[in-house]
């Protein structure tokens, strides 16, 4: 059960470009990240891979061990579907064309 000294937490996943699944959450204090992806069902709502999943606090990749703090925002990340290096070639190549 949550009580009155709950933390308030945010979980975002990001699907595609330009679209963003947001669930604000009350853990008990003493959650981990673990807890909060399993309280916010975006891995099963988006049908993502538990095994390989990949997330993190505030931009800063974490374990699912990690104890959450008051405020935290947990985000999941997917993964890329170009390489960086590549995509700045691609851009490069069609701005000294264009």
């Amino acid at each position: 059960m949550v009580g009155a000294d709950a933390l308030h937490v945010e979980v975002v996943y990001c699907p595609g470009p330009g679209a963003v699944d947001r669930v604000a959450l009350r853990l008990a204090p003493g959650s981990t990240l673990a807890d909060a992806l399993r309280a916010s069902g975006l891995v099963e709502r988006h049908g993502l891979d538990a095994g390989t999943l990949r997330a993190g606090i505030w931009c800063k990749p974490r374990e699912p061990s990690t104890l959450l703090r008051e405020r935290d925002r947990i985000e999941i990340y997917r993964a890329l579907t170009v390489d960086p290096k590549e995509a700045r070639r691609q851009r490069f190549k069609r701005h000294k064309a264009g």
